[in-house]
């Protein structure tokens, strides 16, 4: 049997490299492989740090047996969707349509053409209440395909067609009135107990507080300022974030925030530390002593440090994310008992530590472990220190989940553009220093030649950037040139801003995920909705948006207002899924204002820049000299910093005093 996924570029299919099931990468050949031996192919998408993908790998991919009978009735492809998201999105739509919901792994099978007839997510080995056991979903298909194909391949056809419809993606522009409804859409299901939306399990909803933060901004209205604020707080204080650490699991299983899944997602990472750094911009603005000002700059170094510490690749990208699992179970890296930490502190710091981060005898978590939250600030904060790097060393020695070293372009570029203005707001130069490393690396690996998804220890992927991809690059590359004033970096945002636009734009309005000159699948994928992440469409209107603001393109603009108005309809009908969407339309309403700090490079002029509450505002700075023509005409007066607020390119009178500016 061919070892066919020993030297794939994905770690996750590394992972099953030595399952005794006969795994096929997706490509032409395992498609005329199915199509040779007259079988269905049994298609099973997942990704590394993938808890549930771990357990059906162990309990059905490493049985013989079951193994044994999928080699015999199926052509079995795994594919790994942070790799491949243009194939996790068709096969997630017809799962979802076919089950009514979605999840990893996600298994289908699919005619030998490519056309599925059945789909589902995780399935046991043995038959549980509602749920088959997975050998006998296999008999069942295998049955079917040998005896009733006339059925399977009408149902095929079916999911086919089904696949083939397109949502109504033109739109108006999302006004002002809009955008307030959809506010209060958004508090009329917020938990006003727990924080965040809706009912468990709960995702951090990054870029719909980003909204949130942007509307108060424009606003004022208090009452979304509580709603965004309580899900900070909420969110950085329960187990979901490392209170040993800093970073953030993917998700939460309960209200509370307490037990998470505790995957460690980069995409996850990258979005709070910027939302987090908004937060900490506006709570500073508000002239308070507020108690969550010390929390939310916590929050933001700790995340950056996380990121830099454990995520970053010999070649300067950053890993994907980090396993929720060591030595076979869920969350044992992170989760302590009253005996463990008796142990590693004493009998009193122990006493203290049990009550300050909420660790019970029964356990929050599972088989008496608890995670570790911080409900309140610490009494003893130098005690709290001493305790912290305590169980640290105690931690470092258990075994450390894996990571999966796979560089995915937009989940670089969202932290790319984190690191950037986080690096610059908070005096911490290293951490430009680290965004503009990450980009050079996707623009040197990923970039050129020819846009690239992902690559592993410095050797690029065959598999094409999607639009979210080109999206966030764009504007990742606008704000390492914001923050370096590096003049190259604005050629490069143009050259990736060039192909989005003339690639994956369709006929209707909308943007297709994949480009027109790709690998063409069942269907061409094409998506609005946000969803852990930013949908193609919204990473492409902030990125363009960015380019527009230092460029004063109207093409490029006009192409960003067409993105945001292509999702008009879900965000005003389904806001949850259209934070970014939103978040870009109060940047549109209110300009965006661009602003150009002349004289200086991460001073206290540019970081006053970054502090004004504008919504969307993007800032650039140059010591001088610049192509860029933002800073067209803009001089230093007097040869003191200055900066120029403009829209649309019509600036107000210059100034050069930060506290000036941050006053204006």
């Amino acid at each position: 049997m061919a070892n066919r996924l020993a030297q794939s570029q994905s770690p996750y299919l590394r992972q099953h490299a030595e399952n005794p099931v006969d795994w096929w990468e997706w490509g032409a050949g395992a498609l005329a492989e199915a199509e040779r031996r007259d079988l269905p192919i049994l298609l099973s998408v997942g990704y590394a740090a993938c808890h549930w993908c771990h357990v059906m790998a162990h309990e059905s991919f490493e049985d013989p047996a079951t193994a044994a009978y999928m080699n015999e009735h199926f052509v079995n492809v795994k594919v790994d969707r942070e790799e491949r998201p243009d194939i996790d999105a068709v096969y997630m739509r017809a799962t979802q349509a076919m089950t009514g919901q979605g999840g990893w792994p996600m298994t289908c099978v699919l005619t030998p053409s490519g056309e599925p007839f059945f789909a589902g997510t995780y399935f046991p080995p043995e038959p549980t209440a509602g749920h088959p056991a997975f050998s006998q979903v296999l008999q069942a298909l295998a049955d079917a395909w040998q005896n009733r194909r006339d059925e399977v391949l009408d149902s095929a056809s079916q999911v086919r067609s089904f696949l083939g419809e397109t949502d109504d993606f033109g739109g108006d522009p999302l006004t002002a009135e809009d955008l307030d409804a959809a506010a209060a859409a958004l508090l009329g299901q917020a938990d006003d107990e727990a924080g965040g939306f809706g009912a468990a399990p709960k995702f951090p909803p990054s870029m719909v507080l980003e909204f949130l933060l942007r509307q108060h901004a424009r606003t004022g209205d208090e009452k979304v300022w509580t709603t965004a604020s309580r899900t900070f707080e909420a969110m950085a204080r329960g187990g979901m974030y490392d209170q040993l650490a800093g970073g953030f699991a993917r998700y939460s299983v309960d209200r509370f925030w307490r037990v998470p899944h505790f995957e460690k997602m980069l995409y996850d990472n990258a979005q709070l530390l910027r939302a987090y750094l908004h937060w900490l911009r506006a709570l500073k603005a508000r002239g308070e002593q507020d108690p969550s000002l010390a929390l939310a700059e916590r929050v933001c170094h700790e995340t950056a440090d996380f990121m830099l510490r454990e995520l970053l690749t010999d070649e300067g990208g950053l890993a994907s994310a980090l396993d929720a699992d060591s030595d076979g179970h869920e969350g044992t890296y992170y989760v302590w008992n009253p005996h463990q930490l008796m142990k590693a502190l004493g009998t009193a710091d122990a006493a203290w530590a049990v009550q300050l981060l909420g660790v019970t005898g029964g356990g929050t978590f599972e088989r008496g472990l608890s995670t570790l939250q911080l409900q309140q600030d610490p009494d003893e904060p130098e005690r709290w220190e001493r305790v912290k790097q305590r169980l640290l060393e105690v931690r470092a020695e258990r075994t450390r989940p894996a990571r999966d070293d796979k560089v995915v372009s937009a989940w670089n570029a969202y932290a790319i553009t984190a690191l950037a203005e986080t690096g610059i707001a908070l005096e911490r130069p290293e951490l430009v220093d680290a965004a503009t490393q990450a980009a050079t690396l996707l623009w040197d690996l990923h970039v050129e030649p020819g846009f690239v998804r992902t690559s592993l220890g410095g050797v690029r992927s065959e598999h094409a950037a999607v639009l979210e991809d080109h999206g966030a690059t764009i504007e990742a590359f606008v704000a390492v040139l914001g923050a370096t004033g590096d003049d190259r970096w604005l050629d490069r945002a143009r050259h990736v801003a060039d192909r989005a636009i003339t690639h994956f734009r369709a006929d209707d309005g909308g943007w297709f995920d994949t480009a027109d000159d790709t690998e063409a699948l069942l269907v061409r994928p094409r998506d609005a909705a946000d969803n852990a992440h930013p949908s193609g469409a919204s990473a492409l209107a902030h990125g363009l948006l960015a380019l527009a603001a230092v460029t004063g393109d109207h093409d490029v603009r006009a192409a960003a207002v067409a993105c945001v108005e292509s999702a008009a309809a879900l965000a005003t009908g389904a806001p949850r899924f259209a934070g970014w969407t939103l978040a870009a339309a109060e940047a549109l309403l209110d300009g965006p204002a661009e602003i150009a700090v002349v004289g200086e490079v991460g001073g206290p002029m540019h970081r006053a820049a970054l502090a004004l509450l504008s919504p969307g505002a993007v800032v650039a700075a140059t010591e001088a000299g610049s192509s860029v023509p933002l800073f067209e005409g803009r001089e230093a007066i007097d040869g003191r910093p200055t900066a120029y607020v403009c829209r649309d390119f019509v600036c107000a009178l210059p100034v050069t005093d930060p506290e000036a500016l941050v006053r204006r």
